[in-house]
């Protein structure tokens, strides 16, 4: 007696990347997440790779896994692969400080955040209808 198989968490065309304890706060990760939202992965991979964004390098690292994920474990077409989803979560946080004026204690919180990417396989004959 085995147990049975996990059920998938994306559907048969969706393959999912996550990146945790990225060391952005969410809101700056989710601006460069929102540049690659409903994009295809050639052109989000290219956006990436010119963003003048530190965290935007980790961002790529991310959606490069969840391409290598379509095509090697769900048998997907790299070319026909766009960004579904790009979704950001918080992680925990540092809590730093120092000293200020009048013996009080000023706090310095060092965000962490996880970022979330599921690229979907589309075919190429509704992308050409759309832009015909």
């Amino acid at each position: 007696m085995s147990k049975d198989k996990n059920p998938r968490r994306v559907a048969d065309n969706e393959a999912m990347a996550k990146s945790r304890m990225l060391r952005t706060s969410p809101q700056k990760l989710n601006l460069v997440a929102a540049l690659i939202r409903g994009k295809k992965v050639e052109k989000a991979l290219s956006d990436l790779t010119f963003s003048k964004k530190r965290i935007a390098g980790d961002v790529k690292k991310c959606l490069q896994s969840a391409i290598a994920n379509a095509e090697n474990n769900h048998n997907l077409d790299v070319d026909e692969l766009v960004v579904a989803e790009a979704y950001v979560g918080k992680n925990l946080i540092m809590k730093r400080g120092r000293p200020r004026a009048r013996g009080r204690f000023g706090k310095i919180m060092k965000p962490f955040s996880e970022l979330t990417i599921k690229v979907r396989q589309v075919e190429a004959a509704t992308g050409e209808q759309a832009n015909g």
